[in-house]
């Protein structure tokens, strides 16, 4: 670990292999609107480089033979193939996995979605390719939901990442929001939270399937403003990826 590439934004081509053209051209022309509901000339210009992100980390990742990387942005999954909704925009996980598969990079990529909500965005963009067996796609919002679901959860999450085992290229969307203390959220701890990094990391490690995970929601503030609780969840994501990453 310790690596770091410059993040290259998507260009329009890349962003219309997981999005109707006209949505895409429309929303960058500021014609649309945007995962926020409005037509923000600065949302416009910050989109193709959260969806760049994820795909210049997954494109460094598999470059470079990596084990891990991670790609600092979030708002991918509500994101539908003609629409926006739920403060996302573009699907950066079906960017980065059309993609690679265009590419060549990848043959099968699975997305692994731990935030709170369902990816109901990925589901339906999987839904209208005209092949979308090269992706292997699990969301965590489809089933759980409830504090008394975390200890099956977390059991049942070394298989689910298993079923991966096929795959060039994992993308782990990690999220803070299933945090108790999230208003969006609500039904697992600091330290559960961590327990699935942890989860996730060693699995894949042990597989030998490279990931990239990205930060994904968060909605914890402070009366100030402020967002230590988010900010601890993405720490730990972190910690416990150079814990298993990390040089031995």
């Amino acid at each position: 670990m310790g690596a770091s590439s410059q993040p290259q934004p998507a260009t329009a081509e890349e962003l219309k292999r997981a999005h109707d053209a006209a949505f895409v051209d429309d929303v960058l022309a500021c014609r649309r609107p945007n995962g926020f509901g409005d037509c923000s000339p600065e949302v416009a210009g910050a989109l193709p480089f959260t969806s760049g992100a994820m795909l210049s980390a997954a494109r460094y990742l598999l470059g470079a033979k990596a084990p891990v990387a991670a790609a600092p942005c979030s708002g991918f999954h509500h994101a539908r193939w003609a629409s926006a909704g739920g403060f996302c925009t573009f699907n950066g996980l079906m960017v980065t996995a059309c993609n690679l598969r265009h590419d060549g990079s990848a043959r099968r990529v699975g997305i692994l979605d731990c935030d709170t909500h369902y990816g109901d965005g990925t589901e339906q963009i999987l839904g209208v390719l005209p092949d979308a067996s090269f992706v292997e796609h699990w969301t965590a919002g489809a089933r759980f939901h409830s504090s008394e679901q975390a200890p099956a959860f977390l059991a049942e999450l070394p298989a689910v990442v298993r079923r991966m085992s096929g795959c060039d290229v994992v993308l782990y969307q990690a999220g803070a929001d299933p945090h108790v203390n999230d208003p969006l959220g609500g039904w697992l701890t600091t330290r559960e939270l961590r327990r699935r990094d942890a989860i996730v990391f060693e699995t894949l490690a042990d597989l030998g399937v490279p990931v990239v995970w990205n930060l994904a929601g968060g909605y914890q503030r402070e009366p100030d403003g402020s967002i230590p609780g988010v900010l601890e969840i993405h720490d730990n994501t972190m910690r416990e990826c150079a814990r298993v990453f990390g040089p031995r």
